[in-house]
């Protein structure tokens, strides 16, 4: 639904300029400055924080940023459920940590091995404190799944799917918090955003990544949307350019400037588990402050159409 311009005007006045209106609404708390920078890393702007009792969800555990929100997490006291495509790598990963790290397998194009990973983390419990939303891939040639751009599908259907199924989880813990994985390469997406007509990617699949990142951005959107009047938050990061596995299919194209696994983790811990982000939600946050965004990212109705389409890819296994 579209923002009235009198409650548009009530949240620039009285929230961060910076975040769109609405993103704002789904806001109660500013941002408290952080102190953080580009060079921080994910300890040191955990360091201090005893995460003891919480659960965290982290997708994509095996390597890059992933393994290393999973290692922090749990360092701090956490118990990280990693998810890795297959149960080796997850094993592996969690047999490297220091602290409690359990492994589930999640192939985010499988919609069933989405929905039993989803039930696996259910069966255990508990609330989910935190769900990181990382795992990713970028392609350099085109490539579909179920008819649809497999980045779109990897990137974004199926964390929508595996957050839809553990929502109610997340809203079980005293503060839940979505932290999605986005990208400024969303600023690229095709023109017009969403390609609501051609999901398959013919035409655009060169721009299919940040395709798939402007769909993580609407989807934090719209989910801190629908959690607004709740305990649980949203949003979405940019961890900037770093070197990682993800890249694999396209080569290290980041120049020497490119940050360490260690700085690129940093704002997804700071979002996922600092009190500073407390009540903080619909935000899109780069270097522990609110970013730059295009106009689709911060568009509402698209958000809302993306999760009514995403909601009609996947209704066979929604919850």
């Amino acid at each position: 639904m579209p923002v009235a311009p009198t409650r548009r005007r009530f949240v620039k006045a009285a929230l961060l300029a910076t975040l769109a209106p609405a993103l704002a609404r789904a806001a109660a708390t500013p941002v408290v400055a952080s102190g953080f920078g580009p060079q921080s890393t994910a300890e040191e702007v955990t360091r201090g924080l005893d995460l003891t009792g919480r659960t965290a969800v982290v997708t994509g555990c095996n390597s890059g940023i992933g393994f290393e929100i999973m290692r922090v997490l749990a360092l701090r006291g956490a118990h990280v459920i990693g998810t890795a495509r297959t149960a080796e790598k997850g094993r592996e990963a969690c047999t490297r940590v220091q602290g409690r790290a359990t492994p589930v397998v999640l192939e985010l194009t499988d919609f069933d091995s989405v929905v039993a990973c989803a039930t696996r983390i259910e069966g255990m419990g508990v609330p989910v404190d935190m769900l990181v939303c990382n795992a990713g891939i970028v392609l350099g040639e085109h490539e579909q799944v179920h008819g649809l751009e497999k980045q779109f599908v990897v990137n974004h259907l199926g964390h929508f799917l595996l957050t839809h199924r553990l929502l109610d989880r997340v809203r079980e813990a005293p503060q839940g918090r979505v932290v999605v994985l986005g990208s400024g390469d969303h600023h690229r997406a095709p023109p017009g955003g969403i390609q609501f007509d051609s999901l398959s990617g013919q035409g655009w699949h060169a721009r299919g990544y940040s395709h798939s990142k402007l769909a993580n951005g609407l989807f934090s959107l719209e989910l801190a949307r629908r959690l607004h009047g709740t305990r649980a938050t949203s949003n979405c990061v940019s961890p900037g350019h770093v070197r990682t596995n993800i890249l694999r299919n396209v080569g290290n194209g980041y120049g020497k400037n490119a940050r360490t696994v260690h700085q690129g983790a940093a704002t997804p811990c700071y979002v996922a588990a600092h009190p500073a982000m407390a009540g903080v939600s619909g935000g899109f946050f780069r270097d522990f402050e609110p970013a730059e965004q295009s106009g689709d990212q911060t568009d509402a109705t698209m958000a809302a159409r993306l999760w009514a389409v995403s909601e009609a890819l996947t209704r066979e296994y929604l919850a």
